[in-house]
């Protein structure tokens, strides 16, 4: 049997989702008469504490609507280190929002003193005028410091500066807290969430604002080619999730814990306990052992399945599809392979 640890979003529908898309009713979204997706959206707009939401194929195309929201070409738009919206969505925030992006801090965590030296004002007409300020939260599974979120929504807003929430993994955070997920999107102007991660629906995300600014995004959806008639079908195995998957949540960081813990346990393997607070860990591979890339081979050989994140690191994640015993397995068969 593989134990899949490559990511969150591996995962496959389960029958009770599968019914649910089966049964779901479903119209011309475009037209905005989908039943499903205007349930999903309501649903996810009240989860938010927003006023509106709008149902996107994927998270990226969710970030860069809210780029596109907020800002004008040539804006500029302060960003962690490391952040998805800079490193993972193939240059699309210059490519089709058209802005700089600022990047500051480390480690994708940054500081409201950070935010306050990168900001740019609109008066001086030498630099791009700073219009969004967007965190990322959880940040490779680690949740940000509530003080320091609220230190910068304080300080952007007292600068006029929109803010962007980008919250694919908002319920792990969540969870992680024990708080709703709209505690932690308070003060932001738009608040993306992912579906196709840990709730382990197949496909979308949501973006969520203002009704206002909710109007804006959908024209924007159907500029980049969001609009997919009836997803009714999609939306309902969203839903689904949202509804039924984020308490299970917890299981993914506790099982994230184990594997932390029992890999630390093994010479030549280092893993960074305290950073490990959500679902995602990572684990460093001392120089006697083969490097990251060599090491996901022979892992692979013998049924896990983990991505190389670096010359000598690795990067795990639990969810839906590894239960307790498959972290445990997984565990010994590290232990057995590097060695």
């Amino acid at each position: 049997m593989t134990i899949d640890l490559r990511s969150d979003t591996v995962t496959k529908p389960s029958p009770q989702m599968r019914k649910a898309m089966a049964e779901a009713e479903v119209g011309d979204d475009v037209f905005g008469e989908d039943p499903a997706i205007n349930r999903l959206q309501e649903r996810a707009a009240s989860f938010l504490g927003k006023e509106a939401a709008l149902f996107v194929p994927s998270g990226t195309m969710a970030n860069q609507i809210a780029l596109k929201v907020h800002c004008q070409p040539g804006d500029d738009v302060i960003i962690g280190d490391g952040a998805h919206i800079c490193v993972f969505e193939s240059g699309a925030a210059g490519a089709i929002a058209g802005v700089q992006l600022s990047v500051v801090g480390s480690g994708g965590f940054y500081t409201v003193n950070d935010v306050e030296n990168a900001y740019k004002p609109a008066a001086d007409h030498h630099h791009p005028s700073t219009r969004l300020v967007s965190i990322e939260n959880t940040q490779n599974g680690m949740v940000w410091p509530q003080h320091n979120v609220d230190e910068i929504v304080a300080f952007a807003l007292s600068r006029g500066v929109a803010l962007h929430l980008d919250g694919a993994r908002l319920c792990n955070a969540a969870v992680a807290q024990s708080v709703d997920a709209a505690a932690l999107a308070v003060g932001f102007d738009t608040v993306s969430m992912c579906f196709s991660k840990g709730l382990g629906a197949p496909v979308g995300s949501v973006l969520a604002g203002s009704r206002a600014l909710i109007d804006r995004a959908h024209r924007f959806r159907k500029m980049l080619g969001g609009g997919m008639r009836q997803a009714g079908v999609l939306a309902a195995a969203a839903l689904w999730g949202l509804e039924n998957n984020v308490q299970s949540l917890a299981e993914d960081h506790a099982n994230a814990r184990l594997l932390a813990d029992r890999l630390a346990a093994v010479r030549g393997l280092s893993v960074d306990l305290p950073r490990v607070q959500t679902n995602i860990l990572f684990v460093d591979l001392a120089t006697s052992l083969p490097t990251g890339p060599e090491a996901e081979a022979a892992l692979r050989a013998v049924g896990v399945l983990c991505l190389a994140w670096g010359p000598r690191r690795l990067r795990l994640v639990t969810h839906l599809d590894v239960d307790r015993p498959a972290c445990e397995r997984a565990a010994r068969l590290f232990a057995e392979v590097l060695r």
